[in-house]
């Protein structure tokens, strides 16, 4: 058989796998089956790749398969859950170098003139360089080694516009002009603003709106691979990209839907860069009311419904496994029990139903806020585990505030809520929750992880 018809029916294969295994992944029943689905399709698009193209030294590829697969595992074995958001970030920068490399190893050898060609490596480079230095600057802002709040300075949209401008103006002189600047200081010129324009375009944005963004990097992480799949022409990486991109500005949508908020405002808004909440004192908004978690039990033991609020808290304390417990337990003693997944909880999309899974809680009993906020007043008992802003009572009632008109998860309503947390401090988003002080809410303070254990303990007793 032809080496050409082998490959090309190669990537009609792998392309298959990756559309196949990204349908899976749509259901956690099949999200493992759908993640091997596609690391096949890639496997395949890579090994037949290596017969097609001619290599300059297969010991460049056999250290570099090596080096990946050891980061790779590692990754995979040893990071903990809660830093999974942090390596998603990074993960979606990886991808924006690579297609920028390949990108300025096409441009720099200088066998294009053709100004298709060179669109297709201005913005693989542009796009690449974007996402790597915003997929940093979110990494920072999700391990909190920056602030998570926004950036905001005088003159910024200025700032932005002349940045966009100039990119724009090397963009012309790369595929048309051809000699203003020399190739060299064209592309040194276009990779210093497409970074420059990444960090400007993360640093504006809050903390809560980090699982916005991160579902945007990736899709950008996409469309720059696609990019890079027109400039070395290669099918499988065009139909790849494209597939990321599509499915990350899906989700990016869903994420802002979900906050009831357009991607303007996410990007642009400065959301989160008002005055604290937190500065004021807890006498102004009424006193909060600690319980045991002894005397938590006994209402937890009579109750006939719970619904559990999973958040990032939950994720530090490593407590899903626990909670887990628990809910059995509740279940065991003839309660009803629910988990309630808001869409942007924790600090990546999906962050709480990656937690539950790791611990084996049924996909049955995970349920939206659009399915029991209805319903609330007739649970008796909320747990809110770590969450703060997806259970903000001011997204309704608070008109002034950053977060209002975001749909929560109404946990106010209910009988009785337990909140557990570490101490009074605000969310990620640094905004204070009014929850905290109504008559119908007790605040379950310490480690989440020995709290539910506790409780756990006593239903044993």
């Amino acid at each position: 058989m032809d080496i050409t018809i082998l490959v090309n029916l190669s990537y009609i294969a792998a392309s298959i796998l990756f559309i196949a295994g990204l349908k899976m992944l749509g259901s956690p029943d099949t999200a493992r089956r759908g993640n091997a689905f596609s690391s096949s399709g890639m496997l395949l698009a890579v090994l037949i790749t290596l017969l097609d193209q001619n290599i300059v030294d297969y010991r460049y590829i056999a250290g570099a398969l090596i080096a990946g697969s050891i980061v790779g595992y590692f990754a995979a074995t040893k990071v903990k859950m809660t830093s999974m958001p942090e390596m998603v970030a990074i993960f979606n920068g990886f991808g924006g170098i690579a297609s920028l490399l390949v990108g300025s190893a096409e441009y720099v050898s200088g066998t294009f003139d053709n100004p298709a060609f060179l669109g297709a490596i201005f913005v693989t480079v542009l796009i690449g360089g974007i996402t790597f230095t915003g997929s940093i600057v979110a990494y920072g802002k999700l391990s909190e080694i920056i602030s998570g709040r926004p950036f905001l300075y005088k003159g910024q949209q200025f700032v932005n516009g002349l940045l966009v401008l100039s990119i724009l103006l090397v963009g012309a002189n790369m595929l048309y002009i051809q000699g203003f600047i020399s190739a060299e200081q064209t592309l040194m010129l276009l990779l210093a603003l497409a970074f420059l324009l990444g960090i400007l375009f993360v640093i504006p944005i809050g903390g809560a709106d980090m699982p916005v963004v991160i579902a945007l990097l990736n899709s950008f992480s996409g469309l720059a691979a696609c990019a890079a799949g027109f400039v070395i022409l290669n099918n499988v990486l065009i139909v790849a990209g494209a597939l990321v991109g599509a499915s990350g500005l899906i989700l990016t949508n869903i994420m802002c839907k979900a906050m009831n908020r357009s991607l303007a405002n996410v990007l642009f808004s400065g959301f989160g860069a008002v005055a604290d909440a937190s500065s004021e004192s807890s006498q102004e908004q009424g006193e909060v009311k600690p319980i045991t978690a002894q005397d938590a039990y006994l209402i937890l033991e009579a109750a006939s419904s719970v619904l559990i609020v999973p958040g990032y808290g939950m994720a530090v304390a490593q407590a899903q496994h626990a909670v887990r417990e628990l809910g059995e337990l509740l279940e065991a003693n003839g309660a009803e029990v629910k988990y309630a997944i808001h869409p942007v909880a924790g600090r990546m999309p999906g962050h709480m139903n990656v937690l539950l899974a790791e611990a084996n809680v049924s996909y049955d009993v995970l349920v939206e806020p659009d399915d029991v906020n209805p319903i609330m007043e007739t649970v008796d008992v909320c747990m809110v585990i770590g969450a703060n802003d997806v259970v903000n009572p001011d997204a309704k009632d608070n008109e002034s505030s950053p977060i209002y008109g975001m749909p929560i998860i109404e946990v106010d309503n209910s009988k009785t809520v337990f909140v557990l947390k570490r101490s009074m401090a605000s969310g990620f988003a640094g905004i204070q929750n009014p929850l905290f002080f109504k008559p119908n809410t007790r605040m379950l303070f310490g480690d989440a992880k020995e709290t539910v254990s506790t409780l756990v303990s006593e239903f044993k007793a």
